[in-house]
C-alpha cells in the first residue's frame, strides 16, 4: 500500500515547482525510480505530468515573468539618449536576462526529469521556449523596448569602438589616445570597460538565443536601433556634400559594421546554423533596401541645392539614379521637389531672372536624372505656369539671350550651331538604339504622359523656355523691341555680336520671324554709309552750324515709337532741312520724317570760367538752348515753345536742377544759375565724361499695349510708307 503523503513529499523534493519553488536539485535516480513505480501502481503517471505542466505554467506566469519585469523602471517612457540612463538600463536588462536564464534552466531541468518519469509526455523544450515567449509578450510593460534599445545601443557603440581600434577605419588612433574618456563606455581611457562589457553582451545574447527569445523580445528594438544608426551615419557622412559619390562607401560600411555586428549577436557559437544565416541574410536584404531608401530621401530633400550646384552635383544625382533603379521613389521625388520649388522660388520675393535661372538649372539636373522627360514635365509645370503670369518674363528671357557676358541662356544659344546636326541624328539614333528603349516609369501622373506626346523629350533648353508662353512670335516681337532699344540707345553700337545672336536664333526659329531684325541691323549699316556720303557733300557743308549724324530706319520693319514730340528752334530745324534736301537728292523719291526726341546731343556749356562738355538727350539740350536767350522761363511758356507736355518737361528740367545748372526760384519758374561761385555737381576733372539723363532710361518704343492697338488700326488702313524715321545726334555749342 502506497502512502500518498509520503509520495507527495518525495515528488515535491524531486519537482520543487509543484510547491511554487523555482530551483533545481540533483536528481536522485533511486528516488525518481521509486516515485515512478508508486505512481504507476496508482495509475497516476499521466495525471501527475498534467499537474506538473500546469504548475510550470503557473510558475512562469505568476513568478518568473513578474520577477523579470520587476528589474525595469515602471514608467511609460525611458530616455535612452542620456548616457547615465542608458548604462543604467543596460545593467537592468543584463540582470533581468541572467535571472530569467537561471529560471529557464531550472524549468528545463524539471522538464528533463519529467521526461524520465513519463517518457511519452508531449511537452518538450520547444514547448517550454514558446511558453516563455508567449508569457513574456503577454505581460510586456510600457518602456521595455526603450530598455532593450539602450542595451543594444551600448552594444553597437562598444563593437564600433573595438572594431575601430583594431582596423583604424572609423577613427584616428592618435585622436583616440588624446581623448580623456572612452567614447563607448564613457569611462576614462585608463579604466575602459569595453572588454568586460563585451563579455557581458555576448553572454546575454547567448542566453537569449538559447531561450529563443532574441528575435521575439529584441527584434523590434534592434531594427529601430539599426535604422537609426543608418540614418545618422548617412547624415554625418554625406549630408550637404554633392561633389562626390557616397553610395559605395555606405554599402561597405553597412556590410562591414552593421551586418557584422548583427552576425556577432545572432551567431554566438563557432558554427552558425542555417536558420541564423537566413536571419542575417534577411537583415542584410532589408537594411540594404533601407539604406537605398534613406540615401534617396536625403538627396531628394536636398535636391534644390543640388539643382543650384549643377553640374558639380552630378555625383549626388548618380547616387540617386542608382537608388531609384532599386526603389520606386519617383512619385515621392516629384511631390517633394515640386513643393520645395513652390516654397523656395515661386513667390513675389524672387525676381524673374532668378526664377528663370533656377528653371534652366532644374531642366539640366532633372534631365540628367531622368531622360524620359516625364519627371521634368511634371516638376517644372508649376514654374512655367508661374512665369506665364509675370509681366516681365518675356523681356527677361530675351535679355538673358542677348546680354553681354556668359549666362545660361547665352551658353545654350551658342550650342545652336550644332543643333541642326543633332536633330538629323535623333531619328536614326532612336531607331538604331531600340534595344535600349525603356518604358516610362510606373506611378507617374498620366497627365504628364499625355503632355509629352506633343513635346520633344529631347527638346533643347531654349525651346523649353520659349514654350513657357507656347508662342514663338511673342518672344520674337519682344526680341525685336529690345534690339530696337539697344540700337537707339548706343549710337556706337557694334552689330557683330547681335548678328551672331540673330543667326543662332534663326537656326532655332526660322528666318521669317526674324526678318524684321535683319532689316533693323541693315538700317544701321546703311545709315553709316548715308551719313558718310552726305557729310562729303560740299553743298551741304556750306555754312553748316553743326554736324548731324542720323540713324535712318525702315519704319514698317521697326516697332512703333512712343508719342513724344519736340519742337526745334528755327536755326536748328534749318540744319535738319538742309540734311533732308541732301538725302532727297541722294535717294531720289524718298524723304525723311525726323524723330527729334530720340538721340544724343554733344554740347559745350560755358558758365563763368567753367567749361563743361556733355552728351545729353535732345529734349534736355533744347531746354538749355532756350536758356541762352532768356535766363528765366515759366514752365507753361517753355512747354508751349518746345511742344512738350508740362509734366514731362518738368521731369526733363529736373536733370539740370540736379546738376546745378538750372534752379527753380518759385513754383513753376526756372532760372539759369550763372553764379560761378555756385559749383555744379560735375567734377571738373572729368569734363569729357559722357553724362546720361533720366530720359535715356525710358524706352523710345511704344508699350506692348500701344503696339497692339496700332496694329489693329493698321489692319483697317493699310498704306505703303515711303518716308523714314530718324534719330538725331548733333554737335553744337551753347
Amino acid at each position: 500500500m502506497v502512502d500518498i503523503e509520503i509520495l507527495w513529499q518525495e515528488l515535491s523534493t524531486i519537482f520543487p515547482v509543484i510547491e511554487g519553488n523555482i530551483y533545481s536539485l540533483e536528481t536522485d535516480e533511486v528516488m525518481l525510480q521509486k516515485v515512478h513505480e508508486n505512481l504507476a501502481s496508482l495509475e497516476l503517471v499521466d495525471c501527475f505530468c498534467v499537474i506538473l505542466w500546469s504548475e510550470i505554467h503557473s510558475a512562469i506566469r505568476d513568478k518568473i515573468v513578474p520577477i523579470f519585469w520587476s528589474h525595469f523602471p515602471n514608467r511609460t517612457k525611458i530616455c535612452g539618449n542620456d548616457v547615465d540612463s542608458c548604462f543604467h538600463l543596460f545593467h537592468c536588462f543584463n540582470q533581468a536576462v541572467e535571472n530569467l536564464y537561471d529560471s529557464f534552466n531550472c524549468i528545463k531541468s524539471v522538464l528533463k526529469s519529467t521526461k524520465r518519469l513519463c517518457a511519452h509526455a508531449n511537452e518538450d523544450y520547444s514547448s517550454l521556449k514558446s511558453l516563455f515567449l508567449e508569457t513574456l509578450l503577454g505581460q510586456i510593460p510600457p518602456g521595455f523596448n526603450e530598455a532593450v534599445y539602450a542595451f543594444y545601443k551600448v552594444s553597437v557603440q562598444i563593437y564600433t569602438h573595438l572594431y575601430a581600434k583594431q582596423n583604424y577605419i572609423f577613427s584616428d588612433p592618435d585622436v583616440m589616445l588624446k581623448k580623456l574618456d572612452c567614447c563607448a563606455c564613457n569611462r576614462k581611457i585608463s579604466l575602459c570597460e569595453c572588454q568586460s562589457l563585451e563579455i557581458i553582451i555576448n553572454k546575454i545574447n547567448k542566453a537569449l538565443q538559447d531561450m529563443e527569445l532574441l528575435d521575439g523580445i529584441a527584434g523590434q528594438s534592434l531594427t529601430s536601433l539599426v535604422q537609426k544608426c543608418i540614418q545618422d551615419h548617412i547624415k554625418e557622412t554625406c549630408y550637404g556634400i554633392f561633389e562626390r559619390s557616397f553610395l559605395r562607401q555606405l554599402e561597405y560600411w553597412l556590410n562591414e559594421t552593421v551586418i557584422n555586428w548583427l552576425r556577432k549577436i545572432f551567431s554566438q557559437d563557432a558554427t552558425s546554423d542555417v536558420n541564423t544565416l537566413n536571419i542575417i541574410n534577411g537583415f542584410k536584404v532589408k537594411l540594404t533596401y533601407f539604406l537605398y531608401e534613406n540615401v534617396a530621401l536625403s538627396i531628394t530633400e536636398q535636391f534644390f541645392s543640388i539643382i543650384i550646384d549643377f553640374p558639380e552635383s552630378i555625383p549626388a544625382i548618380d547616387d540617386l539614379k542608382v537608388c531609384m533603379e532599386k526603389i520606386d521613389m519617383r512619385k515621392h521625388f516629384i511631390e517633394t521637389l515640386t513643393n520645395t520649388l513652390k516654397v523656395r522660388v515661386l513667390h513675389p520675393g524672387v525676381n524673374t531672372m532668378d526664377i528663370l535661372t533656377g528653371y534652366i538649372a532644374a531642366i539640366k539636373a532633372i534631365r540628367y536624372l531622368d531622360n524620359s522627360g516625364v519627371i521634368l514635365e511634371t516638376v517644372t509645370a508649376p514654374i512655367r505656369d508661374y512665369l506665364r503670369k509675370r509681366s516681365d518674363t518675356v523681356r527677361r528671357v530675351v535679355t538673358g539671350l542677348t546680354e553681354e557676358g556668359p549666362t545660361d541662356l547665352t551658353e545654350e544659344l551658342a550650342k545652336g550651331e550644332a543643333l541642326k546636326e543633332n536633330e538629323k541624328l535623333d531619328v536614326n539614333e532612336e531607331l538604331n538604339n531600340w534595344e535600349n528603349w525603356l518604358p516610362d516609369s510606373y506611378g507617374i501622373d498620366q497627365t504628364a504622359r499625355i503632355q509629352l506626346t506633343n513635346v520633344n523629350r529631347s527638346a533643347d533648353i531654349i525651346s523649353m523656355v520659349v514654350d513657357i508662353y507656347g508662342s514663338k512670335e511673342l518672344f520674337m516681337n519682344e526680341y525685336r523691341n529690345l534690339m530696337a532699344d539697344r540700337l537707339l540707345t548706343y549710337l556706337d553700337f557694334n552689330a557683330d555680336k547681335e548678328i551672331r545672336n540673330l543667326e543662332l536664333l534663326k537656326l532655332r526659329f526660322g528666318d521669317s520671324l526674324l526678318h524684321s531684325c535683319e532689316v533693323m541691323l541693315k538700317d544701321l549699316t546703311d545709315s553709316k554709309r548715308i551719313n558718310s556720303h552726305i557729310s562729303s557733300d560740299s553743298k551741304y557743308n556750306e555754312n553748316k552750324l553743326f554736324d548731324i549724324s542720323t540713324f535712318i530706319i525702315s519704319a514698317q520693319f521697326w516697332p512703333s515709337f512712343n508719342k513724344e514730340s519736340l519742337e526745334l528752334p528755327k536755326e536748328i530745324a534749318f540744319e535738319f532741312e538742309k540734311y533732308t534736301k541732301s538725302y532727297e537728292a541722294y535717294k531720289g523719291n524718298r524723304t525723311l520724317n525726323w524723330r527729334t526726341v530720340t538721340g544724343r546731343v554733344n554740347i559745350v556749356i560755358e558758365i563763368g570760367e567753367r567749361t563743361i562738355e556733355m552728351s545729353v538727350a535732345p529734349t534736355q539740350a533744347i531746354i538749355l538752348y532756350h536758356f541762352q536767350h532768356k535766363d528765366e522761363w515759366a514752365l507753361e511758356d517753355l512747354s508751349q515753345i518746345t511742344k512738350v507736355p508740362s509734366t514731362i518737361l518738368r521731369r526733363r528740367i529736373g536733370f539740370w536742377i540736379t546738376h546745378g545748372i538750372v534752379g527753380e526760384t518759385r513754383p513753376g519758374i526756372f532760372k539759369l544759375l550763372e553764379d560761378d561761385g555756385k559749383k555744379s555737381q560735375f567734377d571738373p576733372k572729368h569734363l569729357n565724361q559722357v553724362l546720361v539723363g533720366d530720359e535715356d532710361i525710358e524706352s523710345a518704343m511704344a508699350s506692348a499695349s500701344d503696339q497692339r492697338e496700332e496694329e489693329l488700326q493698321k489692319s483697317f488702313n493699310a498704306a505703303t510708307l515711303q518716308n523714314c524715321y530718324w534719330l538725331i545726334c548733333m554737335k553744337s555749342s551753347t
